[in-house]
This record gives structure tokens, sequence and C-alpha cells, in this order.
């Protein structure tokens, strides 16, 4: 699954930087984020950090494709549990995430990103991404707030991010 996303990325992105000084309306460029998490996932894990690589093409209207990849790593909290303390493990991921942007005014848009978090380090396998947002570009600065969930095995890893890049 992982990889069909991947894919998918690299495809876009190859055939846009060929159609890039036709289409106008291309992206691509570093971003850096943190992380709140949320529900239960904040009673294990401190705040997170990550960085990567994302992309967006604008289509006719006012609707556009995203995607990127990137590294995001949460620190894990001693837990103070009944049967006695222990230390959550360190939540190391590779998210992999594509979706859709609408533009409802010229600088600010909403977009829906769905996609795979392939962990690494102690966890191991895959989670679902769901993670809706809000953001501003402009001059290709963009920055946007998301709330986002990795989904796996009825577990759901939560946090609300904050993501700040420049889109070349």
């Amino acid at each position: 699954m992982r990889y069909l996303f991947a894919t998918l990325l690299l495809v876009a992105i190859v055939f846009s930087f060929s159609a890039a000084a036709q289409l106008k309306g291309f992206g691509i460029g570093p971003y850096i984020e943190t992380g709140w998490p949320a529900g239960d996932f904040k009673e294990t894990h401190k705040q997170g950090f990550g960085a990567g690589l994302s992309a967006d093409i604008r289509l006719p209207g006012k609707i556009g494709i995203t995607g990127s990849a990137g590294y995001m790593q949460f620190n894990g909290k001693t837990v103070h549990a009944p049967e006695g303390n222990y230390d959550a493990s360190t939540l190391k991921a590779f998210p992999i995430r594509a979706g859709l942007k609408f533009r409802p005014a010229p600088f600010v848009y909403l977009k829906m990103e769905g996609g795979a978090a392939n962990y690494t380090g102690g966890a191991s396998g895959s989670a679902f991404i769901l993670s809706p947002g809000i953001g501003i570009r402009l001059l290709g600065l963009d920055v946007q707030a998301k709330y986002e969930a990795w989904l796996k095995d009825g577990m759901n890893n939560a946090f609300w991010g904050l993501r700040a890049g420049f889109n070349f």
C-alpha cells in the first residue's frame, strides 16, 4: 500500500515538472511540522516534530491535488498506571499523503488528505491516515492547521498539527 502512494506521488511530480511551464499552478517544496497529541495518544506521547516534501497541482476552478511524503516522530512519556509506571516507546513514522484542496478564497484553502503512516523503529506496519485541514498560501509560503488521525488495529493516534512550508 505504501509503495502505491509513493509511486502515485512520484508520477505526479515527474509529469508536473514537464508541464510546469504551461500549468503555472504546480508547486513543490519542503515543509516542517509539529503535532500535539489528542485523546488517548496525549497520555503516552509528547509533542511531535517532522519534515518532508510536499507538492500540489492547481486544477481548473477552485480545486487542486496535493501530496506529501516525510518523517514524523513523537517521543514517549513515562506513563503512571495502577499496575506500575512504564515508558512509552517513541513513535516514528514515514507518512505519505495525497488528497484534494478547495480554494474558497484566493489565498485560503481547505484540504482533505488520506494515505499511510509507515511505522519504523519499535512499532511496525502501516496506519491509515485521515487528515482534514485549513491553510493559507501566499507567495509560495504555505501554512496550514490540521487534525490528523493514524488508524491501525483499533488504535487512533491522533494529533492537532501545524505545518509551514515553501513551494517553488
